[in-house]
């Protein structure tokens, strides 16, 4: 099969399409079909050496982490996956043409859902749902902030937060206000506003997706005893404030993807494409990921 392989650190030049083997799965996997994925911050962090102190890999590695596709064969213990099923996971090893998962990790694919749309949401769904769910855990009537907001993890928490009734307040550039108006919140803050930030008191949550000076001038904002949730590191002032810290990595759920794939499906909030582009083209797809304001998620088709 063809895959994408980094041989080791380095610039997205050092992604290589090439030959490899299937891989084998065992008695509880299930081999399949890759017919897409997409790119994520993380994959650009891993190929650059960028996070290796905390995710370090094996080379040559294959890196993805969203995968929609079709079952080609499963483990002897698997049920409930047949041949030629469409199924989407957050899974590892999908920047190829077959990929294994784990059943337990699988989910069927809404048929209204082409592959490309459900590439796009395994990793940001799942991350922006738990942000909210295992992060934050507010109460209803809680007042939240979502940084970065019109990101795919920020949409999904502000959409989560939404479902569990909270006071959502859609953080995004100044720019972006008017984009923010269809996320649904119940209002905007231009967080690259010095005057807006000042003005942001007594918050329950914030549900941080950007991290960087952006937070750490965001903090005075939490209410004593509030809580700041993040899928990055701790803000180096935190300790300054009497506030909760919760950070976590996203872990599969096939269930809640499966929820969240038929929330998108009902057009209740989305996962907006940017580009839809061949995995043979990874170099070029990763050097436009990697620059701000490409506008949604870029596709890669095996």
């Amino acid at each position: 099969m063809k895959a994408v392989l980094l041989y080791e650190y380095g610039g997205p030049e050092q992604l290589r399409f090439e030959d490899t083997d299937v891989p084998d799965f065992g008695e509880n996997e299930v081999l399949v079909r890759v017919r897409a994925t997409s790119i994520n911050p993380v994959d650009w962090k891993i190929r650059s050496g960028a996070a290796k102190a905390r995710m370090p890999v094996d080379f040559p590695a294959i890196l993805g982490r969203d995968l929609a596709g079709e079952v080609v064969a499963s483990g002897r213990n698997v049920t409930g996956f047949p041949k030629g099923m469409r199924v989407m996971a957050l899974a590892n090893g999908t920047y190829a043409e077959c990929t294994v998962a784990k059943a337990d990790v699988l989910a069927p694919i809404p048929d209204s859902l082409s592959f490309e749309e459900a590439a796009a949401l395994p990793l940001v769904t799942t991350t922006g749902a738990q942000l909210i769910e295992r992060a934050v855990k507010a109460a209803p009537g809680e007042t939240v902030l979502v940084t970065g907001a019109l990101g795919g993890v920020g949409r999904t928490a502000v959409h989560v937060a939404r479902k569990h009734r909270l006071r959502v307040l859609a953080g995004v550039r100044a720019s972006e206000r008017d984009q923010a108006a269809a996320l649904g919140s119940d209002g905007a803050v231009a967080i690259d506003d010095e005057n807006e930030i000042e003005g942001l008191m007594d918050l329950d949550a914030i549900a941080d997706t950007v991290g960087g000076p952006t937070i750490r001038r965001l903090l005075r904002a939490i209410r004593s005893g509030g809580v700041l949730g993040s899928v990055l590191g701790k803000p180096e002032n935190a300790d300054k404030f009497d506030i909760r810290f919760q950070a976590f990595m996203a872990a599969p759920d096939a269930s809640r993807l499966y929820q969240l794939a038929e929330d998108v499906a009902r057009k209740e909030f989305s996962i907006p494409i940017a580009r839809t582009m061949p995995l043979s083209h990874i170099q070029e797809a990763h050097q436009l990921a990697e620059k701000c304001g490409v506008g949604g998620k870029i596709i890669l088709v095996p």
